[in-house]
Order: structure tokens, then C-alpha cells, then sequence
């Protein structure tokens, strides 16, 4: 296996923004589109974010329901799932809560950030060196290595586009949140790049279904797709 099956799942506004730029994160998802992305976290072996959404919004990135930690390790599998971070600089907050809180926790840092992040997090986490700069191939290949087979890619904005720029994404789950932003200035789901679907080559809506008041679409990004 070169590479795990790779999903990235985020919630938006109606304009397409993924935060407002208050103190304290946004809440977008409602209760049961909460529900839908703990479901899918619970499919999945690992999960990943970007150092940048550790600083913002401090997530725990934890399995909500102790059914789904139970049916996980009925079948022989860890409660949750792997947590991972993403850090070309290693300048991570030992503090935050994904480093204090539960179990197994990877982070991948560019060859120079190596002792820098081992210095802070060493005691927590295991850090891997992702080339320099940070190659995410090599990112997604050693997880394969590991026996990840299903990773769930969270964001942020500068992490997803990194993931679809690269052309590394074979699934899209976002879901849209029935309300408006209106600042130009907030984060998106994605930043500017080189995108593989464009006008003439269009990603493919696989399916449309509601979680609450949230629209969630599907999109087919590669032919690995798995309905």
C-alpha cells in the first residue's frame, strides 16, 4: 500500500468560511453533523491536522461516544484513532489538549524543526522527521507503513489545500452550515493554489445528504473512491 485511502472532511458557512475571527472558535456543525464527522472519525485509523489548528482551536480530536471506543476494540483496534499533527516549524504547545489528554499521537516536523519539537513534545508524542521542507508524501507513506490504511484529514484551511493541491485527496465530506460569515478577511477552507479540479476537469458530488439543518456533500476526488 503506497499511500492510506484519504478523506478530508470540514464544515463551512454559506460563504464559504470555516471561522470568524472571535476569540473563541465557531461553532458550525450542528449536534448531529457533530454526530456524523465522531461516526466517521470512528471509521477511520488516523486522524490529521495542521499545527495552525492546534494553536486556533485547541481540539482533543477524541472519539465523543464510549459505543464507538467499545465497537473499536471489539474488532481488535485502539479505542480511537491515531492522532496526527502536521509542523514544519515544531513549535507546538505542550500544553494543548491534544498532547494531555488520551492516546497515540504522531508528529511529522521538516528535518530543521527536529529538535525544536522534540525538545517541547518529545515526552508525549512521537516525532517524525517529513523531509525539508515538509514532504507530505513521505507523510502519508509512513503512515501506510504503520498500517494506516483510512486517514481523515481536518483541516485547516492551509492543510486541505496542501492535501488537494497535491492531488492526495480521494473523498470530500463538507458539510455547509446554514448561516453567513460576511468577513472577507476569515479564514476559508481553502487558500489560493493549483487545484487538480478545475472548469474543465470537475470533482465528482458522489452524494447529498442532511445532517440537522447542514447540508452534507460528498465529492469523489480520485477513482479510489468507496461509496
Amino acid at each position: 500500500m503506497d499511500r492510506p485511502y484519504i478523506l478530508l472532511s470540514c464544515a463551512m458557512s454559506l460563504d464559504g468560511y470555516i471561522d470568524d475571527r472571535k476569540d473563541q472558535p465557531l461553532r458550525l456543525s450542528s449536534e448531529a453533523d457533530a454526530d456524523r464527522v465522531d461516526e466517521l472519525r470512528a471509521s477511520c485509523d488516523a486522524i490529521l491536522v495542521g499545527a495552525a489548528t492546534i494553536r486556533a482551536d485547541d481540539p482533543v480530536l477524541l472519539l465523543r461516544h464510549q459505543g464507538r471506543r467499545d465497537l473499536r476494540a471489539a474488532a481488535g483496534l485502539a479505542p480511537d484513532p491515531v492522532r496526527v499533527v502536521i509542523s514544519a516549524s515544531g513549535d507546538l504547545d505542550p500544553a494543548a489538549r491534544l498532547f494531555t489528554t488520551g492516546g497515540d499521537r504522531i508528529v511529522y516536523v521538516a528535518s530543521r524543526s527536529q529538535a525544536r519539537a522534540r525538545e517541547r513534545i518529545a515526552g508525549s508524542s512521537e516525532v517524525v522527521d517529513a523531509g525539508d521542507p515538509l514532504e507530505l508524501g513521505r507523510v502519508v507513506a509512513d503512515l501506510a507503513a504503520r498500517g494506516v490504511s483510512r486517514l481523515l484529514v481536518e483541516g485547516g484551511g492551509k492543510t486541505h489545500t496542501q492535501f488537494l493541491v497535491a492531488g492526495l485527496a480521494d473523498e470530500l465530506q463538507l458539510s455547509v452550515a446554514p448561516f453567513f460569515i460576511g468577513d472577507s478577511a476569515a479564514p476559508r477552507f481553502v487558500e489560493g493554489g493549483r487545484f487538480p479540479w478545475d472548469q474543465a476537469h470537475r470533482a465528482r458530488l458522489a452524494v447529498v445528504t442532511a445532517a440537522g439543518d447542514m447540508a452534507v456533500l460528498r465529492y469523489a476526488l480520485s477513482d479510489r473512491y468507496d461509496l
